[in-house]
């Protein structure tokens, strides 16, 4: 299996279905918009580019399962799964705001493989796959330098469905407010994550995630230098609704501001 290869059609794959998205944009109407649950939303472009990509990831590896946000397939393969967001940052899409992504991983027996995110509205694709460096339209990127968190550009989502956190994640915030350059909420967690790998944020944090928002990215950042985590320190990021990326040298001030108000 040539995962380099495979990466760059899994690329040209997403920028074939990006066309697609970006021409929908404009034709949504208010009866296009279905509610899955309290804020979280789905549109007839969410479900035609899932089954756009899971068409296509089929031809490259017909062995392999999904695990997908629409459920559009229901497939699982013994070792190999994509994870797949055909569209992250619905809500930004519905608004016409300019960033969202779509989101594609590889898992071999639940280790991350290959991950590519394409950012629709900049056209930038950002990939790695196992034993690579993280890429960004064909040129290599790293994780910022900056040595400490004062020194920090964060990044952030603010809860839409589980507010049982609500408070301590508010004194996060402020604590981050003070302590930081600032904190962006850009609305897609992929983007987030791949801000992070190349060196446009030093560091994000979210909880409330699911593995089809974080798999890619979280890939991406490791392959640029960064660093991967759960609140905890661990490393249940992918299933566990919690996850810390940085660029490595802020990452024991971002676990231990977390860690103070997430107990």
């Amino acid at each position: 299996m040539d995962l380099e290869i495979i990466c760059k059609k899994v690329c040209d794959i997403s920028l074939d279905v990006g066309i697609f998205i970006q021409s929908e944009l404009n034709k949504l109407r208010q009866g296009d918009i279905q509610t899955k649950s309290f804020n979280n939303f789905v549109t007839y472009v969410d479900m035609a580019s899932e089954k756009k990509l899971t068409g296509e990831l089929l031809k490259i590896l017909p062995e392999a399962g999904f695990i997908v946000e629409e459920n559009t397939i229901s497939k699982r393969g013994k070792r190999l799964q994509w994870v797949i967001d055909p569209l992250d940052g619905t809500t930004n899409y519905i608004h016409s705001l300019p960033i969202f992504s779509i989101s594609i991983a590889l898992l071999d027996d639940n280790d991350t493989i290959l991950g590519v995110v394409y950012e629709i509205n900049s056209r930038e694709c950002f990939y790695a796959w196992k034993g690579s460096q993280a890429f960004m339209n064909k040129k290599t990127i790293h994780v910022s330098p900056a040595l400490s968190l004062k020194e920090s550009l964060l990044a952030t989502g603010f809860p839409y469905y589980d507010y049982g956190k609500m408070e301590a994640y508010l004194h996060l915030l402020k604590y981050l407010m003070k302590n930081s350059h600032g904190i962006r909420r850009l609305g897609s967690a992929a983007v987030d994550l791949s801000y992070v790998a190349c060196g446009r944020f030093e560091g994000f944090y979210e909880y409330g995630l699911n593995p089809w928002d974080v798999a890619a990215g979280a890939f991406i950042v490791q392959r640029a230098g960064g660093q991967i985590c759960d609140f905890k320190g661990g490393m249940d990021y992918l299933y566990g609704k919690e996850i810390i990326a940085t660029n490595g040298l802020i990452h024991n001030e971002m676990l231990k501001a977390i860690g103070n108000y997430f107990k």
